[in-house]
């Protein structure tokens, strides 16, 4: 990889805890933190997020609520990544 490339790998994620949503019924929230490995002007970091999620799933197993908790955070990853990889615009010299 050359000194001016990024990259923003998802290495680790898990459900840290959830519970159901206080005034909603059939609403779960947790938090899911994610391990993040990104390579930026060379540096690199290893960092944790943790992402609030929610899912509306009623009454299901509680693999089911763990599987919907991961992909609204997976969601989220999704748009940070997006957004992250963007290029800017390059000014002319």
């Amino acid at each position: 990889m050359a000194f001016g490339e990024t990259s923003f790998e998802v290495k680790a994620c898990e459900v840290r805890y959830y519970g159901p949503h206080a005034t909603i019924p059939g609403r779960v929230t947790g938090v899911v933190r994610v391990r993040i490995e990104e390579r930026f002007m060379g540096n690199l970091s290893n960092y944790h997020l943790d992402l609030k999620v929610k899912a509306d799933v009623g009454s299901v197993s509680s693999a089911e609520v763990r599987t919907a908790l991961l992909a609204h955070a997976a969601h989220q990853l999704n748009r940070l990544k997006a957004r992250h990889s963007e290029k800017l615009p390059v000014a002319a010299e």
